[in-house]
C-alpha cells in the first residue's frame, strides 16, 4: 500500500466514511499502525477502543458481546505492531504476529471469541505472549 492509499484509508476510517467492506484485516492493522506513530501503546489502545466502536456505529455493525469491537484482539495487535517500532505498514503486514491467525498460536478459539475476551483483556490459555515473557 502507498504512503497516499495508507493516509487516505486512516483518513476514511477516522472520518467513518471508509466502506464497510474496505475494514479488513490489512486496514485494521494500517489504522493501528498509525495511531501508535503518535501514540504510546496505552493511548492507542485508547484511541481505537473509540474510534472502532464508532466506527462500527457509523456502518451498522454492532458491538456486543458476539460482533463488533473485541478488547483482547484489538491489545494483541497494538502490542505486536509496537514491537516494530520503526517498521513500514509493508513490513507490519508481513509480520508473523500480524497475520490474521496469529492470536491462535496463544489463544484457545473458545477462550478468544468468548464474551470476557470480546469485553476485556484475557490472558492466553496456549502460551506466554513474547514480548511479555518475564512479566
Amino acid at each position: 500500500m502507498t504512503t497516499t492509499s495508507t493516509s487516505e484509508l486512516v483518513d476514511a476510517f477516522h472520518n467513518r466514511v471508509l466502506p464497510k467492506p474496505q475494514w479488513t484485516h490489512e486496514a485494521h492493522l494500517i489504522v493501528c499502525w498509525s495511531a501508535l506513530k503518535t501514540r504510546t501503546v496505552n493511548e492507542a489502545t485508547a484511541y481505537l477502543r473509540q474510534a472502532i466502536r464508532a466506527y462500527n456505529d457509523s456502518v451498522g455493525t454492532p458491538n456486543t458481546d458476539t460482533s463488533g469491537y473485541h478488547e483482547t484482539l484489538t491489545r494483541y495487535y497494538v502490542e505486536a505492531i509496537a514491537q516494530l517500532t520503526g517498521e513500514s505498514v509493508e513490513q507490519v503486514q508481513s509480520s508473523a504476529h500480524c497475520q490474521r491467525q496469529s492470536p491462535f498460536t496463544y489463544w484457545s478459539r473458545d477462550l478468544l471469541f468468548g464474551t470476557e475476551a470480546r469485553r476485556d483483556w484475557v490472558d492466553p490459555d496456549l502460551q506466554q505472549l513474547p514480548w511479555r515473557e518475564g512479566d
